[in-house]
């Protein structure tokens, strides 16, 4: 008996351009998502971090994530517990925090964090998911 060989095409593996938007606060939500819309196709908001670790999870939307952008604001799982725990769950995703009162870049680590002021403008958050899909921060775990 010989080796059949199939004629169909290897699946292709999906394109990693969804960016995951993490924020609580409908206001500033609005506001990133427009800035980042600007720029980018695939955005996708949720709410809280159960949301994330939800969309996370989900292997069909994992291979599409490019990055996950934090900006959560009220008490519950959030800041720098939240981001270590992104990240060991998808830890070839880069995760761009946008800080909330009383936090500093040195609150958050990881080879694939960057740490944002609360003040930060739409330019400047647009300027940082730039930087960061461009040098290829995503590593494969």
């Amino acid at each position: 008996m010989g080796v059949v060989s199939s004629s169909l095409p290897a699946p292709k593996r999906a394109k990693r351009s969804t960016i995951l938007l993490v924020d609580d606060d409908p206001f500033q939500a609005y506001a990133h998502r427009s800035a980042l819309e600007r720029h980018y196709a695939n955005i996708e908001r949720v709410v809280d971090a159960s949301g994330a670790f939800i969309r996370v999870e989900d292997p069909g939307f994992e291979e599409t994530l490019a990055l996950i952008v934090v900006g959560l604001r009220l008490p519950g799982v959030a800041g720098p517990a939240f981001v270590s725990e992104l990240t060991a769950r998808v830890p070839r995703v880069p995760v761009l925090v946008i800080g909330r009162a009383g936090e500093s870049a040195s609150d958050y680590c990881g080879d694939n964090v960057r740490f944002l002021s609360r003040a930060s403008s739409g330019k400047d958050l647009v300027g940082g998911v730039k930087g960061m899909l461009s040098k290829g921060l995503r590593r494969v775990a």
